[in-house]
């Protein structure tokens, strides 16, 4: 298992349209609104033999109304 966060950034005015379309989709294991350089933070588990960047790009990336991201990979729980 793969544990890691993706910190989004909208188009202005859709921070809710893209949370919302995060949480249909069911990918992400919990969405948090954010202050600062980006608006959402979702943490992701995927199994050990998926790709990360291919995850985003095909499953978050592809929500119109993200206009960035950034990938953070996590190494061990504590």
């Amino acid at each position: 298992m793969q544990t890691f966060f993706v910190e989004i950034k909208c188009r202005l005015g859709k921070t809710y349209e893209v949370a919302s379309e995060l949480a249909d989709r069911e990918i992400a294991s919990e969405i948090y609104s954010t202050a600062g350089n980006y608006d959402i933070l979702a943490k992701f588990h995927v199994a050990a033999d998926v790709d990360i960047g291919h995850f985003v790009a095909q499953k978050v990336q592809s929500i119109p109304e993200i206009a960035d991201t950034h990938t953070i990979i996590t190494f061990k729980a504590f």
